[in-house]
């Protein structure tokens, strides 16, 4: 005679099965976050060497500083953004 499956033990298997879902989302939405953060860290450093090298004075490289500032800012508000949306 089998026993049924109590409401409880019902409960924590789908419980358990959801959350294994949410790792497996979490893990993917990182590993697509750090691919597109290299992939712009070194849009970045390429950018940065070729604007140092047509930097032909002082005042250049500071906007070129000023803008690298910037660029870096914005993508730590699209990470922030990111992960704020799958968390919620």
């Amino acid at each position: 005679m089998e026993k049924e499956e109590g409401q409880a033990e019902r409960f924590f298997k789908e419980f358990g099965k959801r959350v294994d879902l949410f790792v497996v989302d979490v893990k993917d939405a990182s590993q697509r976050a750090e691919k597109d953060f290299q992939e712009k860290f070194e849009e970045l450093k390429e950018s940065a060497e070729k604007l140092k090298k047509e930097a032909q004075n002082k005042e250049r490289w500071k906007e070129v500083e000023e803008s690298l500032k910037r660029a870096g800012k914005e993508m730590e508000s699209a990470f922030k953004s990111a992960f704020k949306k799958k968390e919620g």
